[in-house]
């Protein structure tokens, strides 16, 4: 602990600040809570149960690389059924980056995906940390690998791992481009490939023109047109086919009403109990969350807390899109991050204890909480005897508390969003910033 640092991103100097990058109690700290979410994690379910544990599932991945091998194949990506009864949802651009693993043995391609999930997991933990003001030394480089083992707590982050999902790499690409200096020549090309591989990233060419990043937005948008043309070139039966058909086809995915479903939109197929949500109802709810998010984003940006801002813009991509399930939400880790900063700077003791309260809310909202179901049924692509779902989704069926449990990443997003609008409108009420501006750490 010091008592003469500037607290980062606050303009502050509180008597009690804690330098996260300087802190060896709080090194100490973070270290316990890594055991102890190795121990939770195997509580959880076991690292050795057949199927469930952890690391022994990563069908996404193995449909990544169906779909490249498909392609090598000379079969339509998009026509074809992989591994059985499976669709490939990405666009075109997507498979020069699986085919290195489709070459590779299956063991061999599941080892080195988990490798680079965890490896992602660090640098999206030191960007934020850097982005925050939070000094690269070694003692930060330890926390930061002690976050990635407490996160994998958190649902998204286990059920990334789970399933070999590919979100926590295209968070790490937007997170690297976006959180740049804004005079960097070439910022928005990583958010446009991503969204060139996964659309729903486009959300942040709306983030980028409302804040006036007009160079970045720019460029995003021509990367976007770039992976379209090129996708094109190498692959023009299988885009034509996306662009045309696929895209525009949300059900193809899954139903909307499936409780993994963590969107607006299922929402009201869940809590409607319907397959054939209201369009103008999703539409019009959907907006609503969209601005609600937006606008928070835009007055985050504008009191230079870029990482919640982009944090926002992230979640607010998943709450609008027609399926998003719960990997998806690998946004709460930079919100997580955030909500560690300001508890460890904050000036006012009230204001640690309210953003204390809510990011221990926002993590048991979001814990891979166990649900067993003890017969058999489908499950995805094969029968299983029983299953050991994760996500608070899976607890709140039956409950009356369900309306909540049902949907607790919408439930984060508007709470944050609506608490960010709430605060700096206070603050500009009372004529005082929030944060004076903090440079990103390149």
């Amino acid at each position: 602990m010091t008592t003469s640092d500037p607290a980062p991103g606050t303009g502050e100097t509180p008597a009690t600040a804690w330098r996260l990058e300087r802190s060896t109690p709080l090194l100490v700290i973070f270290g316990i809570l890594a055991v102890m979410a190795v121990w939770v994690q195997n509580a959880i379910i076991p690292f050795t149960m057949p199927f469930w544990g952890i690391f022994d599932y990563q069908l996404d991945l193995d449909v990544y690389r169906a779909g490249a091998q498909a392609v090598l194949d000379g079969e339509n990506l998009y026509r074809v059924k992989l591994l059985g009864q499976m669709d490939f949802t990405y666009a075109p651009i997507s498979i020069p980056f699986f085919i290195p693993f489709a070459l590779l043995p299956a063991a061999t391609a599941h080892g080195l995906w988990t490798i680079g999930i965890f490896t992602a997991l660090y640098g999206v933990i030191m960007l934020g940390f850097r982005s925050l003001g939070h000094t690269t030394t070694w003692q930060l480089r330890l926390i930061a690998i002690f976050l990635v083992v407490i996160s994998t707590l958190i649902e998204p982050i286990r059920t990334t791992i789970w399933f070999g999902q590919i979100n926590i790499f295209l968070m790490l690409l937007i997170l690297w481009d976006l959180l740049r200096d804004k005079d960097s020549r070439l910022r928005g090309v990583g958010a446009g490939l991503a969204a060139g591989i996964k659309l729903t990233p486009m959300l942040f060419v709306v983030y980028l023109a409302l804040t006036r990043q007009w160079k970045a937005a720019v460029t995003l948008v021509g990367t976007f047109a770039a992976t379209i043309a090129i996708g094109f070139a190498i692959m023009p039966r299988a885009s034509w086919d996306y662009w045309t058909e696929t895209l525009h086809d949300s059900d193809r995915v899954a139903s909307p009403r499936t409780d993994g479903n963590q969107s607006v939109r299922g929402a009201l197929a869940n809590l409607g109990h319907t397959d054939d949500p209201n369009t103008i109802a999703w539409l019009a709810l959907g907006g609503l969350v969209a601005l609600l998010g937006l606008g928070a984003a835009v007055l985050a940006h504008r009191h230079s807390q870029e990482l919640l801002a982009l944090a926002l813009v992230g979640m607010t991509s998943c709450a609008v899109s027609p399926v998003a399930w719960g990997h998806h939400w690998v946004w709460l880790l930079p919100l997580l991050l955030v909500g560690i900063h300001l508890i460890l700077t904050l000036p006012s003791v009230l204001g640690r204890i309210l953003v204390s309260a809510a990011t221990l809310g926002g993590v048991l909202l979001s814990t891979a909480w166990r649900h067993h179901v003890d017969h058999p049924f489908w499950y995805v692509n094969r029968a299983v005897e029983e299953a050991y779902l994760t996500g608070m989704f899976f607890k709140g069926v039956g409950h009356w508390y369900r309306f909540f449990a049902v949907q607790p990443y919408n439930v984060i997003l508007v709470v944050v969003s609506a608490a960010v609008i709430v605060v700096y409108a206070a603050r500009a009420r009372r004529s005082t910033p929030l944060a004076d501006p903090v440079a990103p750490r390149r």
